[in-house]
C-alpha cells in the first residue's frame, strides 16, 4: 500500500474525506488493466509518483479531488503510458458524464449507485415533499427504514437498546448485501406504513362476497402490495342463480372486473398493481380461463395459472378421462380428455406466456399449518402460497456479496441470514396492517417470513461456475441448504425470546423435542425485480440475461450497461474495449463473439445459451429447503416449441416444483427486454442492441412481476 502524510481530501461536493492512498492505486491499475497491462506493482509504483507531487504541490492546503485526478493523468503521460492516459481520461469523462444525469434526475447519491438505480429510487422509494421534490437520498432511506424496523424491538423489550440493531440493519442495506420488498422501503416511517408485499384473499360464490373481495384488493393495491386469488370456489358460466332465477357469467366474467379496477389504480401512487388468478384443473370453466389471455389484451393485470392437482397430471401422461366439477354442488358436468386438456395450456403458454401451472398437492404436502385449512391461492409472482387474508414480508440478500476471492464467506452468510430473519420478524410488528383481518392471521397466527436470494448469477460467475452444470446445481444446493438451516435456527432463536408462532400447535413444526419456531415459514425465493436494481445485481435464482445492453435509463438517455463482474474478468484479462462491450450488446451473448477465452466464454453464459431443463433443475434444488415457493421464469428463445412448453412442464411437476411459469421470447407484445435484432411491436426496424426498459433486472421479460 502506497504510504502518505496525507490525511484529508476535499469531494467534489466540499465535503472533507479521509485520504485514501489505495483508491488512487486501484483506479490507476483499472486504467492499465483496460489497456492490456495486468501489473498491480506497476500501478503502486504510479501512484507513489502521483503522491510525491501531491504532497509536494499542495504543502499545507487541503487536496482535492479533481487535482489528484489531474496529477494522474499527467504522470500516466510523461511516464511513457499514453495509452493508459487515455483510457483514465474516457474513464473521468464518463464518471463527469454519469454525475451530470445525477444531478439531472435531483437526487443526491451519497451511496455511488448506477444512474438507473437511483432513478429508480426517485421514481417509486425516495421521500417527497407536496410538490413532489425528493427530500432523502439513498442512504436516509436506508436510515428510514432501518430506524423503523429496530425500534420494533421494543415491543418485546422495553429497554432494548435499538440503536445497535438499527446500525446492524443499516449496514446490510447501505452495503447492498440485504434489501427488503419494495412496500417496505417505500412506506416505512412513511404516513402509510404498509410494508408487506404480498397477501391472497377469498372469493367464495356470492356478490357479496365477490364485491368484498374487490374493495380489499383495492385498499391493499393502495397500500403497495399485490394480491392473489382462487376463482375455483365460483360457479361456471351458465349456471343457476336461483335468488335471481338468472344465471351465472362465471369465474373468468368477475376476473375481467378484478382487472378493470387494478387498471385505474396506481399502488401508493407509484406503481400499477399486480395479481395472480388461479382456476383449478377440474372446474367448468377452466377451458374459458386457459385462453383468457391469448387476445394480449384480456387481463393485463393478472398473472394466471391453472391449479393442477397429482390426479390431473397422472391423467394427463396417462391419456386417461378428467371430471369437470360444478363446486356448487360437486356434481359432474361433463368430462374430457386430460391430455387434450395439458395440450391446451401448453399451447396457449407457448403462444401468450399463460397459463403457468401451480401444483397444489405439493404445495399442501408442506403446508406449515394444515389444522387450519388447505391453500388454494399464491401472491402473483407464484412464491408464496397463503391461506386467505394472510400476508408475508419479503427480504433479499445479495449472494454475489458473500462470495470473497472465488470462496463462499459462509460466516458472512450465516450473519446476514440471521439479521434478515430479525428483520422481517421486527416488519410483522412495525406493520400498519391494511385490514384487521390481515393482522390478525399474520401478527397473531402464523407471523409467516419470507427470506429469499438475489444475485445468485452474480455469485456463480465470481466463483468460476457456469449456470447449466452439475457444479452449479451442487452450489446452489449447498447455499440454499445452509441457509434454511440457519433461517430456522435464527427463527428458534427469536422463539425462545419472543415466543413461537400463536398457531404452533398442531403445526408441522410442533413435534415432540423439535425446536418452536417464531415463524410458520421462513424462506420464499422472490424475482426480486426493482432491489435487485437498487442492490445492483442479478435478479432471483435468474441466469444473467445479457452482459451488455442499452438501458432506457429516462426519456431520451439510454446508457449502454455492461454486467461488472464481466467488465472486471475482461480487464484483468486484457481483452477489456469499448468496442467489443459495443460489440456484445449487438449480439445479444458471446457466443459469436471473437477473442474471448474459452474459460470466459463457458462461465458468462446467459438466458439464451441455457437449455430449457437447466432452469427447471435449478429451480427444483432452491424449492427443496424452501418452505414457501420459488419464483422462477424458464426464458426460451422465439423459436422454442410447444414440445419444449410441455417438456418444462412435466419436468418441473417430476422434480417436485410448486409451480412452474415458462416464457417464450415474443410471445406477448409488451416486452421490457428486446433482443438485438428483432423488431418490437412500436418500431418498424430491428434494434441494433439489447435494449431493456428502466426496472428490468432479468427474469420475465414482461415486466409482470414487480416486487
Amino acid at each position: 500500500m502506497v504510504q502518505t502524510k496525507l490525511i484529508r481530501i476535499r469531494k467534489r461536493d466540499g465535503s472533507i474525506v479521509p485520504f485514501d492512498a489505495g483508491k488512487i492505486e486501484l483506479a490507476i491499475y483499472k486504467a492499465l488493466a483496460a489497456t492490456g497491462i495486468d501489473r498491480w506493482e506497476l500501478a503502486a509504483s504510479l501512484a507513489r509518483r502521483v503522491i510525491e507531487l501531491l504532497e509536494a504541490r499542495t504543502g499545507e492546503a487541503l487536496p482535492t479531488v479533481e487535482g489528484v485526478q489531474d496529477i494522474v493523468e499527467e504522470v500516466l503521460m510523461t511516464g511513457g503510458y499514453p495509452n493508459v492516459a487515455k483510457a483514465y481520461v474516457l474513464y473521468r469523462q464518463q464518471r463527469a458524464e454519469v454525475r451530470r444525469l445525477k444531478r439531472t434526475i435531483g437526487v443526491r447519491d451519497d451511496l455511488k449507485l448506477s444512474i438507473n438505480a437511483i432513478k429508480v429510487l426517485e421514481r417509486r422509494y425516495l421521500l417527497k415533499d407536496e410538490e413532489g421534490n425528493v427530500i432523502e437520498t439513498p442512504m436516509q432511506l436506508f436510515r428510514r427504514v432501518a430506524r423503523v424496523i429496530a425500534a420494533a424491538e421494543t415491543k418485546f423489550n422495553p429497554s432494548a437498546d435499538t440503536k445497535v440493531l438499527e446500525e446492524s440493519f443499516f449496514g446490510i442495506m447501505s452495503n447492498l448485501e440485504f434489501m427488503p420488498n419494495t412496500p417496505t422501503l417505500m412506506n416505512a416511517g412513511a404516513p402509510l406504513g404498509q410494508l408487506s408485499a404480498c397477501f391472497v384473499l377469498p372469493v367464495e360464490d356470492s356478490i357479496v362476497s365477490i364485491f368484498e373481495t374487490l374493495k380489499n384488493m383495492a385498499i391493499i393495491h393502495q397500500s403497495g402490495g399485490g394480491t392473489g386469488f382462487s376463482f375455483t370456489h365460483l360457479r361456471p358460466k351458465g349456471d343457476i342463480v336461483r335468488s335471481t332465477k338468472g344465471v351465472a357469467s362465471g369465474p373468468v366474467s368477475f376476473m375481467k372486473i378484478f382487472d378493470a379496477a387494478t387498471g385505474v389504480m396506481k399502488q401508493g401512487g407509484k406503481r400499477r398493481g399486480a395479481n395472480m388468478g388461479i382456476l383449478n384443473a377440474d372446474h367448468p370453466d377452466i377451458i374459458e380461463f386457459i385462453e383468457a389471455k391469448s387476445d394480449g389484451v384480456t387481463l393485463s393485470n393478472f398473472n394466471i395459472s391453472v391449479g393442477a392437482t397429482d390426479e390431473f397430471m397422472e391423467a394427463a401422461a396417462k391419456g386417461k378421462m378428467w371430471r369437470l366439477i360444478n363446486p356448487r354442488n360437486g356434481k359432474e358436468t361433463r368430462s374430457v380428455r386430460a391430455r387434450d386438456l395439458f395440450d391446451m395450456m401448453v399451447s396457449n403458454a407457448w403462444r401468450t406466456g399463460d397459463p403457468g401451472l401451480i401444483f397444489f398437492d405439493e404445495i399442501n404436502r408442506y403446508n406449515p399449518t394444515p389444522q387450519l385449512g388447505r391453500m388454494e391461492a399464491t401472491n402473483p409472482c407464484g412464491e408464496l402460497p397463503l391461506l386467505p387474508y394472510e400476508s408475508c414480508n419479503l427480504g433479499s440478500i445479495s449472494l454475489g456479496r458473500m462470495i470473497v476471492d472465488k470462496e463462499v464467506d459462509w460466516q458472512k452468510l450465516a450473519k446476514t441470514v440471521e439479521l434478515g430473519v430479525h428483520f422481517l420478524d421486527n416488519v410483522i410488528e412495525a406493520n400498519l396492517f391494511p385490514l384487521p383481518t390481515i393482522e390478525e392471521i399474520t401478527k397473531n397466527g402464523n407471523r409467516k417470513i419470507g427470506l429469499g436470494v438475489m444475485g445468485f448469477a452474480d455469485a456463480l460467475v465470481k466463483l468460476d461456475i457456469p449456470y447449466n452444470s452439475e457444479a452449479a446445481l451442487d452450489i446452489a444446493e449447498r447455499i440454499i441448504k445452509f441457509i434454511a438451516d440457519h433461517a430456522r435456527a435464527a427463527s428458534a432463536k427469536l422463539a425462545s425470546e419472543r415466543g413461537a408462532f400463536p398457531n404452533f400447535t398442531g403445526s408441522i413444526h410442533d413435534r415432540p423435542g423439535g425446536p418452536k419456531l417464531r415463524n410458520a415459514t421462513v424462506l420464499s425465493i422472490a424475482p426480486t425485480g426493482t432491489i435487485s436494481i437498487i442492490a445492483g445485481c442479478s435478479s432471483g435464482i435468474e441466469p444473467l440475461f445479457a452482459l451488455a445492453f442499452i438501458r432506457n435509463v429516462m426519456e431520451g438517455t439510454r446508457l449502454l450497461e455492461v454486467n461488472p463482474v464481466f467488465e472486471q474478468a475482461a480487464r484483468e484479462r486484457g481483452f477489456y474495449s469499448g468496442d467489443l462491450m459495443e460489440n456484445i450488446a449487438q449480439k445479444g451473448t458471446l457466443g459469436e463473439i471473437q477473442g474471448i477465452p474459452q474459460d470466459i466464454r463457458r462461465t458468462f453464459v446467459t438466458d439464451w445459451d441455457i437449455a430449457p431443463e437447466w432452469h427447471v433443475r435449478m429451480q427444483a434444488v432452491f424449492q427443496k429447503y424452501t418452505d414457501n415457493s420459488v419464483s422462477k421464469t424458464v426464458n426460451l428463445p422465439a423459436e422454442a416449441t410447444p414440445e419444449d412448453i410441455r417438456k418444462i412442464y412435466t419436468l418441473a411437476y417430476e422434480l417436485k416444483c410448486k409451480g412452474i411459469t415458462a416464457y417464450r421470447y415474443g410471445s406477448k407484445k409488451q416486452q421490457v427486454l428486446t433482443l438485438a435484432g428483432h423488431i418490437p411491436e412500436t418500431a418498424a426496424e430491428p434494434v441494433p442492441y439489447t435494449t431493456v426498459d428502466s426496472e428490468f433486472s432479468g427474469g420475465c421479460p414482461t415486466g409482470t412481476c414487480p416486487f
